[in-house]
């Protein structure tokens, strides 16, 4: 562990500026699947609805993800970083006074465009800024705040639910927007991005058009497999064995979500000690793989809470892994002046076409039961890991 020792104090200030601003990026977005049993009950829609309607801020991180990358690009990665929180957080509050499913989906909808640009401004903040040798690491960490929301999320759901409902619970999402006046006053600029600014003309020629393409692929079944899997975790635990639940209602299922976010956050720091070892490659096929096979095993197992809690972190660990080989990926795929905005579309064109994930699996869960239609998900997890071969492990250039 002596690389601890090599990374500057303002580095480590970089990383957990970008850390906590994944934190709050994951916290946001997953308090509507918490929610989604009390969402669905008050506006009395059905799953394949619910679902459909946490595909909304999906479809809009797209354009969010373009914008703010643009931004990142133009005008700085910890500016981008900041006014995105910032979007999403108050965006997230105002989703409390919705009154209709139409008032809901725009707030949703809204809020989606700031959460699809933190991903891009913080992944690339933390690969510009940290030492080349260190910059898996460093991403790994980043990855780990993910896991870190997920933990405050359900510890909110459980609190705030089962008293108030679920509208107290989107209030609560004002509360990263204080965050953003720290980024502001402690966070400086990248040193790449201060010697080239923003471009987009690059990325629509060869050969980053081909290196774009491949990318936005390889997101679109890593992230439709993990939404379509993970946004109705959640519900598959608390809903009732007739439904294909695990039965175990909201409180319990949030004690058995912490162990696999527990398994998340160390899947996401030791992927980057694996890969140093094994290649990129190997260890993200060895992750998607994994995790294709074990979804079927815990989607059938609802019946035996032992054995979904025993799961619980394996799923967590190799489900939730494999993201941190994307920010390193992508970062050393695209010149400075690009990267950003590269970054951005990609992920979050990706987010955006497995927009259809929940309510595809909602759909199936309202005809087999929620734990058989999480099986479904397993042959996106394969897609990934057959476009990654193609994709060659070696980074194109260096940054």
């Amino acid at each position: 562990m002596h690389w601890f020792h090599e990374i500057r104090r303002d580095q480590w200030r970089v990383l957990f500026a970008a850390q906590l601003g994944y934190v709050l990026d994951a916290m946001d977005v997953l308090l509507y699947s918490f929610a989604l049993s009390a969402v669905k009950a008050e506006f009395q829609i059905g799953s394949a609805a619910a679902g459909a309607i946490a595909a909304v801020p999906m479809v809009t991180s797209a354009l969010g993800g373009l914008v703010f990358g643009y931004l990142a690009d133009r005008y700085g990665r910890a500016r981008a970083l900041a006014w995105s929180i910032l979007c999403f957080s108050v965006l997230t509050a105002l989703t409390a006074s919705s009154r209709s499913i139409a008032q809901l989906i725009l707030w949703r909808s809204l809020a989606g465009i700031g959460l699809g640009g933190e991903w891009a401004a913080g992944s690339v903040l933390v690969a510009e800024t940290w030492p080349a040798e260190h910059r898996s690491k460093g991403i790994g960490l980043m990855q780990s705040g993910w896991a870190l929301g997920y933990m405050a999320a359900s510890l909110m759901a459980a609190l705030v639910l089962p008293r108030w409902g679920w509208r107290p619970l989107f209030l609560l999402g004002i509360l990263p927007a204080f965050f953003t006046w720290w980024i502001r006053r402690n966070i400086p600029e990248s040193p790449e991005w201060r010697k080239e600014r923003g471009s987009v003309t690059p990325l629509l020629r060869p050969p980053l058009l081909r290196r774009l393409t491949l990318l936005t692929t390889l997101c679109c079944c890593l992230l439709f497999g993990y939404w379509g899997l993970f946004t109705w975790i959640p519900t598959y635990l608390a809903s009732p064995l007739a439904h294909g639940g695990a039965g175990l209602g909201i409180v319990k299922s949030s004690a058995w979500l912490f162990p696999m976010q527990v398994g998340a956050f160390f899947g996401y720091i030791l992927f980057g000690l694996f890969a140093g070892r094994v290649g990129r490659r190997a260890a993200f096929l060895t992750f998607v793989l994994t995790t294709a096979a074990l979804i079927p095993v815990y989607g059938l197992c609802g019946k035996s809470a032992g054995i979904l809690l025993a799961m619980g972190p394996a799923i967590g660990f190799f489900g939730h892994g494999y993201f941190s080989s994307l920010g390193v990926i992508a970062a050393e795929m695209f010149p400075p002046e690009s990267r950003a905005t590269a970054q951005g579309f990609s992920y979050n064109a990706g987010r955006a076409l497995s927009a259809i994930a929940p309510a595809t699996v909602g759909a199936l869960a309202d005809r087999y039961g929620i734990g058989a239609a999480l099986g479904f998900t397993s042959a996106f997890f394969v897609c990934g890991g057959l476009v990654m071969v193609v994709m060659t492990s070696n980074s194109p250039r260096s940054i």
